[in-house]
């Protein structure tokens, strides 16, 4: 693959529902007069689309559960944000020192299902998209048809890691980008054959994404150029790990 260069794409305006987030995009691109060339690939927060797509939440509409109100009491949390995560869960893996890791439905392990209330108004949280894989592929086929360029998308969010500290962002759809690069079977530099070697090239973009996007820079879309190696077919989901090759379910 050639060197990787990223771009942040900035002026993008605040996201209400039903935003036509490409059209968006291609207003910005303009007002920024950035290039766009095939095999480039956009890393798209899942804030944006989760807002576009009206996934959000008002914390005064909601009425907690027992078990919701138990948990925010014993961790000191709004049980109102407590029930809106557990609707959105199919399993809570741990929940315990103020601290809920869930999966859900859409088969992602991570902290409170996804519900998140940054960058939103005041007592509002935004969901997870329902179908990040879809909405990924909508955005690239609207871009594709605009811009009329050969490119991939991304929606990005940001996942704690176990044994590590400090998030990154993965790769909760994608559109046009192979998920995954397996290497095995090849050698390498010393000759010898790999054997377990796939490498998540979706969330390895996602994660460099971040670098220009941040948290508090009001940067929610990203152009990476140099990635048309990685461009193929394939989904996020693909990312997901079968629990039956899970070692710690």
């Amino acid at each position: 693959m050639a060197d990787l260069t990223i771009a942040g794409l900035r002026g993008m305006p605040e996201i209400l529902p039903g935003a036509n987030l490409p059209a968006l995009i291609v207003e910005a691109i303009g007002r920024a007069r950035l290039e766009v060339d095939d095999g480039d690939v956009f890393v798209v927060t899942q804030k944006i689309v989760s807002k576009a797509n009206g996934r959000l939440v008002r914390l005064d509409s909601v009425e907690p559960s027992a078990p919701a109100i138990e948990f925010g009491r014993r961790a000191g949390k709004d049980s109102r944000l407590i029930e809106v995560i557990l609707r959105e869960s199919v399993r809570i893996v741990r929940m315990e020192r103020g601290v809920i890791i869930a999966e859900t439905r859409h088969g992602f392990v991570c902290a409170n299902a996804g519900v998140d209330g940054s960058n939103v108004a005041a007592g509002f949280v935004t969901l997870l998209p329902e179908n990040p894989d879809e909405d990924a592929r909508a955005i690239r086929d609207a871009l594709t048809e605009s811009l009329d360029r050969h490119i991939g998308v991304i929606v990005s969010d940001t996942f704690g890691r176990p044994w590590r500290l400090g998030q990154v962002n993965v790769a909760i759809g994608s559109a046009g980008v192979k998920p995954l690069v397996d290497y095995r079977g090849c050698l390498d530099a010393s000759g010898q054959r790999l054997q377990s070697t796939v490498i998540g090239v979706a969330d390895q973009l996602a994660s460099a994404a971040e670098l220009v996007m941040g948290k508090l820079s009001a940067v929610p879309v990203a152009i990476l150029k140099g990635a048309a190696a990685l461009l193929g077919d394939g989904r996020a989901a693909d990312l997901i790990r079968p629990s039956d090759e899970d070692m710690f379910r």
